[in-house]
């Protein structure tokens, strides 16, 4: 048995899902209206999401507080799957929440013997949430959950980085990973979530730049995986 199959946390996240499906309904519903009143133009949507972060990140997300904005269970699976697959001891992750993916990621450290992921999440009381499930499932000696602005959270991870996922604001994507870039071990493999930003895409669809991405086909939801390879 895995950790991911154990009770203590198949159960945990099982009911973590279902309370992520209902409190992000009502967000859900509002995008697809934003879209359809766009004509289905997703991207006129995400430029328009972009300029308000720009403006200001944290008033932007301060919205989103009480939502979970959670990965779906079958790219959970996908996280632990990789995490295991390329042995990680030390992970990374921007835009923790309420710390559903962040238990999907530590499940793995445990079942690789061991690590630390540094988590960043800046809603008070999303880490607060994710800390107290992270306990819950037994996990928590595993991870450590920063409170603050990722750019200033994430400066110092104290070592070679394996896997790093990238759920936060849209405009930080590529900061965040710039950000970690000297940090990142060659094979790190690098999760893009939601990563409409075309400047994350083109700089990571860049050979130039040392990595080699695909997109993910998980829900249509804009998912780049990238290995860093030079």
């Amino acid at each position: 048995m895995t950790t991911l199959s154990s009770v203590r946390v198949a159960g945990l996240l099982d009911r973590l899902h279902e309370e992520a499906e209902v409190s992000d309904r009502e967000h859900r519903e509002e995008m697809m209206t934003q879209i359809d009143a766009a004509g289905g133009a997703i991207d006129a949507v995400i430029t328009d999401m972009l300029a308000e972060e720009r403006a200001d990140y944290r008033a932007t997300y301060r919205r989103y507080a009480g939502n979970f904005l959670a990965i779906s269970p079958a790219y959970g699976r996908l996280l632990y799957a990789a995490a295991r697959a390329c042995k990680a001891r030390r992970i990374v992750e921007f835009g923790t929440s309420m710390g559903v993916s962040t238990l999907y990621l530590a499940a793995a450290l445990r079942d690789n013997g061991g690590g630390q992921l540094i988590g960043s999440e800046m809603e008070p009381a999303k880490a607060a949430r994710a800390r107290a499930n992270l306990e819950a499932a037994g996990l928590a000696d595993l991870a450590d959950v920063r409170e603050g602005d990722a750019l200033d959270t994430l400066r110092d991870v104290g070592g070679e980085v394996d896997l790093l996922l990238i759920d936060g604001a849209f405009s930080l994507y590529l900061p965040v990973l710039k950000l970690i870039e000297p940090r990142l071990r060659y094979g790190a493999m690098i999760f893009g979530e939601n990563a409409f930003d075309p400047a994350y895409k083109g700089y990571v669809g860049d050979p130039a730049n040392g990595y080699l991405a695909f997109a993910l086909p998980d829900e249509s939801r804009g998912n780049i995986f990238a290995v860093k390879v030079a």
